[in-house]
């Protein structure tokens, strides 16, 4: 994400690549609001780079205070060693609220920057320990989704096909699926635009989403699907999959989402079977194969 100024008002707006699919949209003159936004930057990245900014900004703070003593000899008693490292360490101690006791502020103006450190030292440790319970809490689903659509025939009708597994294999309760087509189209005038379409599943609800779950749309023969079907179609088309449910251990609700570009669709596929039974009658279901396709008999 970069920065560019907004001619019109004068102000920083940011430029932003946003990729749906294959398609590249670069966002331009929104306005910057990083200010508002820290919540949910520190919400959105990664682990490593959250660390990493939050030790980045404790030894900015502990850099910044070690000169703030420094200005004026004496003002920290029983200072070691002398010199920045020993300004640094005490404020080390301030900012955390240690207190060794070893070194201790010595004029007024120590005790005032000292005041400035702890007050921002014990608000800095509530909201880095509040952000990180909320990250640590955050339900994320771990649903597992293969890797190309299918469609083939069931029941009579030519269906699409996607198969999904709950790869953490706890009980989400009350799971439920959404199914659109999202491509552009032209109107009658020749005017561009992203059109919607609303996928009708078979059975958009499971119960208890524990082991699969092969989510089925019936092809209208009509429908905008067909004219996906030829290969060599130049479109930006895509397919985006929508879960949710509630995860019945911790009682939150668990938000997943896959996007399929059109040419992962694989007409006239079928999925391989997970599910097999051993000499002995046990039934075995191997997610290895979530991926796996094969040509229907007769195409």
């Amino acid at each position: 994400m970069t920065q560019a100024k907004d001619k019109r008002t004068g102000s920083f707006a940011r430029t932003r690549k946003i990729r749906m699919g294959s398609t590249e949209v670069q966002t331009h003159g929104l306005p910057s609001a990083y200010l508002q936004d820290v919540y949910h930057y520190a919400m959105t990245l990664s682990w490593w780079w959250f660390m990493v900014i939050c030790a980045s900004a404790f030894l900015l703070l502990n850099t910044l205070f070690a000169g703030l003593y420094m200005v004026f000899d004496g003002a920290i008693a029983n200072q070691f060693p002398d010199g920045f490292w020993g300004a640094f360490f005490f404020s080390v101690e301030t900012l955390a609220t240690v207190g060794y006791g070893d070194m201790h502020p010595a004029t007024l103006y120590a005790h005032a920057v000292a005041t400035v450190e702890i007050f921002i030292g014990m608000s800095s440790v509530a909201l880095i320990t509040g952000v990180m319970f909320a990250r640590f809490s955050l339900p994320r689903a771990r649903i597992l989704f293969s890797e190309h659509p299918v469609v083939s025939t069931m029941d009579g009708r030519q269906t699409l096909m996607i198969r999904m597994a709950n790869a953490r294999q706890n009980m989400i309760v009350d799971a439920s699926a959404k199914l659109r087509l999202i491509r552009t189209e032209y109107t009658a005038e020749g005017k561009q635009f992203r059109r919607i379409y609303d996928l009708k599943l078979r059975r958009d609800e499971q119960p208890m989403f524990i082991l699969g779950w092969s989510l089925m749309h019936d092809l209208d023969p009509q429908g905008p699907l067909q004219d996906l079907r030829d290969p060599q179609t130049q479109s930006d088309a895509i397919l985006v999959l929508s879960i949710s449910g509630v995860d019945e251990t911790t009682g939150q609700t668990m938000l997943s989402r896959h996007i399929y570009e059109h040419h992962k669709i694989r007409w006239g596929h079928r999925h391989v079977d997970l599910l097999s039974t051993d000499a002995q009658g046990k039934s075995h279901m191997d997610y290895s194969r979530i991926h796996d396709t094969e040509a229907e008999t007769g195409t």
